[in-house]
């Protein structure tokens, strides 16, 4: 039995960047296309999201166009090609506040939202630092940890910290502590509901950019292959080594189950297909009875 489908869906994308940022070493090996997504994680009761993308205006615009982001779409046009409008959404994995994860937050009224404590706790604590130590901040925009902390104010916010198993059925978070960022987390979908469970899905938020981090290729890994960190880490590399290693174990060492939203050939891997907009939907997995949004 598969409780539920998941997608990976494009809202944006940055067609040339340093391959350096990707992975971690790879200085003057040229530039990859970035894509800038959120995934979708749905079932008969419920819709949810990991991450929401970035707001396009005020000081997200400036990051997006610092980063070279182009064909940003918001919200309700990425999800009106699986069906669904914004206020259909009812949960919200953060996996970070970087602003292409974080930024969107009030297109979601309907919606509570999961975030690691050490994330949005120590962003406010980086937002007070003196302004020689900002690169901490160089991805983040203020404005979106101000909309999170209004998000507790309103009753919409659960802060987790650390491990919290089925928080919808058959959906585990886990944290990565200062690794790409304070409190990186990424989310484990046990699709058949079992613990151990013979089918999980790991979606890696940023702990894992592309391919390259964990296999080169996408294709298989086994235990003697070497891990290579993305290039970008408020915390160290060591860290983000660690946190693979527990989402590759998640897995039974199967990388094809960890879903990097920053690859560009997910589509080689799964079931895709290129919208109106020139944005990408990919199909991870189906739940039973489930029609496609790909075929």
């Amino acid at each position: 039995m598969s409780r539920y489908s998941i997608h990976v869906l494009e809202y944006s994308f940055v067609p040339n960047y340093h391959k350096s940022g990707v992975l971690y070493g790879a200085h003057n090996q040229g530039y990859v296309k970035l894509p800038y997504c959120y995934t979708l994680i749905r079932s008969d009761d419920h819709v949810a999201l990991v991450d929401v993308g970035y707001n396009h205006k005020d000081y997200g615009e400036h990051l997006a166009v610092k980063f070279g982001v182009e064909n940003w779409r918001s919200p309700a046009v990425v999800l009106a090609e699986c069906g669904l409008k914004p206020e259909d959404v009812n949960t919200v994995f953060i996996t970070h506040a970087h602003f292409d994860h974080f930024g969107c937050v009030e297109d979601f009224p309907n919606a509570r939202f999961y975030i690691q404590r050490d994330e949005i706790e120590k962003w406010v604590w980086a937002m007070s630092l003196p302004e020689r130590m900002r690169w901490m901040m160089i991805a983040v925009d203020p404005g979106d940890i101000l909309r999170g902390v209004k998000l507790a104010a309103d009753g919409r916010l659960t802060v987790v910290d650390g491990s919290v198993e089925d928080v919808l059925p058959g959906i585990d978070l886990h944290v990565a502590r200062d690794s790409h960022t304070f409190g990186s987390m990424w989310v484990t979908v046990r699709n058949d509901g079992k613990s151990p469970s013979e089918d999980t899905w790991v979606m890696a938020g940023d702990l894992v950019y592309q391919f390259d981090n964990i296999d080169g290729d996408g294709s298989s890994v086994d235990v003697k292959s070497m891990y290579t960190p993305v290039g970008l880490a408020v915390g160290s590399q060591m860290n983000l080594i660690l946190a693979t290693e527990e989402m590759m174990k998640q897995t039974g060492y199967e990388a094809r189950r960890i879903i990097p939203i920053h690859e560009e050939r997910l589509k080689d891997r799964f079931p895709s297909r290129i919208t109106a907009d020139n944005l990408r939907i990919s199909e991870i997995c189906l739940a039973d009875g489930a029609a496609s949004l790909v075929s």
